[in-house]
């Protein structure tokens, strides 16, 4: 299966990160390359893009798309450990970050990959392939820790439910296919509820959450990213997640706050300043016309941050 994925945002992205033709870039989710060839287009022969995905499928497909531009390279890794990964590149900072962060067309496409909901396949979603999967994690977890990821992850209001049905039916044989755990979620579901859409959806994306750890590296990542900008260099990250989107929000806040003196001190004592400004402060969405073209664009949003120099 050819590893297909529109680029979401795409001119947003190329906008919101400002490029310089020398400048040094990181894509810290690849995939397939989408938004990587464009900003490698705008970069110079003194210009640096560096890619990277946890997925080697991705890794493969965009270093192929990719070495056409000799100002670009690909990297197998976590975007979590952009510090480790600039070291052995040489790289000190970054005039610009991008994260696109969740699950990519292909990975959601290819059902082999045990992501959808839609068929049946090995119950895995990982990622990097390697690691605890799906099927681990739904027939080991207690009832307590699924009905916690459902509830937490997902938002999933009949978590308790889905938590025990799963645990019920695991006595009888492992739930190792998407389609059977679809099943169960379905059939947890009060019957009025299961007419308006598909139950499945919020269910898989808890799970898929947990296996791949998502918000325990985002969380480690947004430190490590602003810290690693230059002066001026922005951090743009593209989330589908309102919990993903919270994160990024807050993150991005205490970037910008100053002075955390009581507002009734004569003068700051802290000497905190703001080490970042939004570039915007609402989320940028897709318009009409990519949401027409590109359905899976409707929860995109897109948050970017500049770092600028404490005075």
């Amino acid at each position: 299966m050819e590893f297909s994925h529109i680029p979401v945002l795409l001119s947003q992205c190329l906008t919101g990160l400002d490029i310089k033709p020398d400048g040094v870039y990181m894509d810290g989710t690849c995939g397939g390359a989408g938004h990587s060839r464009k900003i490698a287009e705008l970069l110079g022969d003194n210009g640096r893009l560096i890619g990277v995905d946890r997925d080697p499928d991705a890794v493969k497909t965009a270093s192929e798309r990719l070495s056409v531009y000799k100002n670009a390279q690909v990297v197998h890794g976590n975007y979590s450990e952009i510090k480790d990964i600039s070291d052995r590149l040489g790289i000190a900072e970054y005039d610009g970050i991008l994260l696109d962060l969740g699950v990519s067309s292909y990975q959601l496409d290819n059902e082999e990959r045990g992501f959808s909901y839609h068929g049946d396949a090995p119950l895995d979603m990982r990622m990097s392939q390697e690691g605890v999967s799906a099927a681990d994690i739904v027939n080991s977890y207690s009832e307590a820790q699924l009905s916690k990821i459902l509830f937490e992850y997902g938002e999933e209001k009949f978590a308790r439910k889905i938590a025990a049905n799963i645990v019920k039916e695991r006595e009888n044989d492992p739930i190792m296919t998407t389609g059977r755990l679809a099943d169960i979620v379905k059939n947890s579901y009060p019957a009025k509820f299961r007419r308006d859409k598909n139950p499945c959806k919020k269910a898989f994306q808890a799970i898929r959450i947990a296996v791949n750890c998502e918000f325990d590296h985002l969380d480690r990542a947004l430190d490590d990213a602003f810290d690693m900008l230059s002066y001026g260099g922005r951090l743009c990250i593209i989330t589908f997640h309102s919990l993903e989107d919270r994160i990024v929000k807050q993150r991005f806040a205490s970037f910008c706050t100053g002075c955390t003196c009581p507002p009734d001190f004569p003068q700051c004592i802290c000497g905190n300043k703001p080490r970042g400004k939004l570039i915007n402060r609402k989320p940028i969405e897709a318009d009409e016309n990519e949401l027409m073209q590109n359905n899976r664009s409707r929860s995109a949003k897109l948050r970017i941050i500049e770092k600028i120099e404490r005075k």
